[in-house]
């Protein structure tokens, strides 16, 4: 993005040839896996990419929209030449309902975009675009930040409407709601069903029973899962070793950790490295 950030946002529009990447080094850069500082919209209006996003790959076709999180670790696997709208927001220029809902999606699917849901946030993008030049204005930043939080809530809807999101959860929907929000903030350092009930202020009973109703996994899995995610993008995306890694997610006992990663990811944390850098 090439105005790095200027006051936490950054907006572009470009367009990509795949014999632009025939030197090593650009292809090298193009394709190795990363995360963002911010939350990261694309909007692919020509071509096609294969990406890779939190170890999971899709091949998407224009147009389209990706979301990506911060947490999320991703790369480029191939490309067609591609013409792309991106926008690039941090936290703090976020509307603090808006960074609600993207919490809630997380992680969310690349969507495919109809014809007038494409026509719509494409109008809007460039609004946006527009506004971004206009650095002389005097109140440049709010002008700039209002239309990029429009364009993000509208993709954001676009998400929401099309993957059919309830508003109406059951009692079990919305304490599992809350049980993730707690997990994400959370997986460091807690790591007992019985402290999220605690936080909830429900038994431990009734959180798995709710959990396990939603989504058909029980609460220790879910936290094991969370915990597995993060430790499969630091050993991708860091070179910290397993021992370092292990403490940074909340593990002091490095041969439990080793194991707990072995019997939930199928594999060894370091055949798991190797295999990813193959």
């Amino acid at each position: 993005m090439t105005d790095q950030f200027s006051q936490g946002i950054s907006i572009e529009k470009f367009s990509i040839k795949k014999s632009d990447f025939n030197a090593i080094q650009l292809y090298d850069q193009a394709t190795r896996s990363h995360r963002d500082e911010a939350h990261t919209f694309h909007i692919l209006e020509k071509g096609s990419i294969v990406i890779e996003i939190d170890f999971q790959q899709y091949e998407i076709l224009a147009p389209s929209v990706v979301y990506m999180h911060p947490n999320q670790v991703h790369r480029i696997l191939d490309f067609s030449n591609v013409t792309v709208c991106s926008l690039a927001l941090k936290n703090e220029n976020l509307n603090p309902t808006y960074l609600d809902f993207l919490e809630e999606i997380v992680p969310v699917k690349p969507l495919a975009l109809t014809k007038d849901t494409y026509i719509n946030i494409s109008d809007t993008f460039s609004l946006c675009l527009k506004f971004s030049t206009l650095k002389n204005n005097k109140l440049y930043h709010l002008l700039l930040k209002d239309s990029c939080n429009a364009l993000l809530v509208l993709i954001v809807s676009t998400f929401l409407n099309q993957n059919k999101y309830s508003d109406k959860l059951s009692r079990a929907g919305l304490i599992t709601k809350y049980f993730k929000q707690l997990l994400e903030k959370n997986y460091h350092t807690i790591k007992r069903p019985t402290q999220y009930a605690k936080s909830l202020n429900i038994s431990t009973h009734y959180l798995n029973e709710s959990v396990k109703y939603s989504t058909g996994s029980s609460v220790s899995q879910h936290i094991k899962d969370r915990i597995i995610l993060e430790a499969k993008r630091l050993l991708y995306h860091t070179d910290k070793s397993v021992k370092e890694i292990s403490f940074e997610l909340g593990y002091e006992d490095y041969p439990y950790f080793s194991r707990l990663f072995s019997k939930t990811a199928g594999m060894s944390a370091i055949t798991f490295r190797n295999k990813r850098h193959d």
